[in-house]
């Protein structure tokens, strides 16, 4: 009887030893670095086949503007399993917070009001420090192919380097990337660039 005891031990044993080490976890980001010419286009293609994944690589990886992202750029790519679950979970949210609104009728402009003058403080701070990191707040400021006061790829200028444009651009590119001036400050506190 023992020994059948022991039989049965070690058999269960080596079985659940051999499925542990030989499983991974099914629900394993992709982190993806974006090369020269990618598009989130290519990309989605590259993980699902299909153009179905775009909208959610642009949301997982807080991307305001799907025609911009950057060579170098290292991208959250969620697996098949859960892109498929996305949307799902993405309507049982709405709906969760469509109800409240619905039901409180609080109006929204004097919210807004109340808060963009402070907004509008912060964020030029972020801009600021960023530009005084950059270029020590110089429009004339060269290195390379980075041009300006947010030492941007001269790309993007398309040769304008006026100051006006090198506001308009650094702004739509921090919102396109970051979503904020306060979010691209962190990032470069974070890893020395944005």
């Amino acid at each position: 009887m023992k020994s059948l005891k022991t039989i049965l031990f070690a058999t269960t044993l080596t079985a659940g030893l051999g499925i542990f080490m030989g499983t991974t976890d099914a629900h394993a980001d992709s982190l993806y670095t974006v090369k020269s010419g990618d598009t989130l286009s290519t990309i989605s293609h590259q993980f699902s086949g299909d153009n179905s994944m775009i909208d959610l690589i642009a949301k997982d990886n807080h991307i305001s503007n799907i025609n911009m992202i950057f060579e170098g750029e290292q991208l959250t790519i969620r697996t098949a399993e859960e892109a498929a679950q996305a949307p799902v979970q993405q309507e049982a949210a709405q709906q969760t917070v469509q109800a409240p609104v619905q039901a409180t009728e609080v109006p929204a402009a004097p919210v807004a009001q109340e808060t963009a003058p402070e907004a509008a403080v912060t964020t030029s701070s972020a801009k600021e420090w960023i530009a005084q990191k950059e270029s020590s707040g110089s429009y004339g400021a060269t290195n390379g192919k980075y041009i300006g006061r947010y030492q941007l790829d001269a790309s993007y200028l398309n040769g304008d380097y006026s100051e006006a444009n090198q506001e308009r651009v650094a702004d739509s590119y921090v919102a396109g990337r970051y979503g904020s001036w306060e979010a691209a400050q962190s990032f470069w506190m974070a890893n020395g660039w944005y």
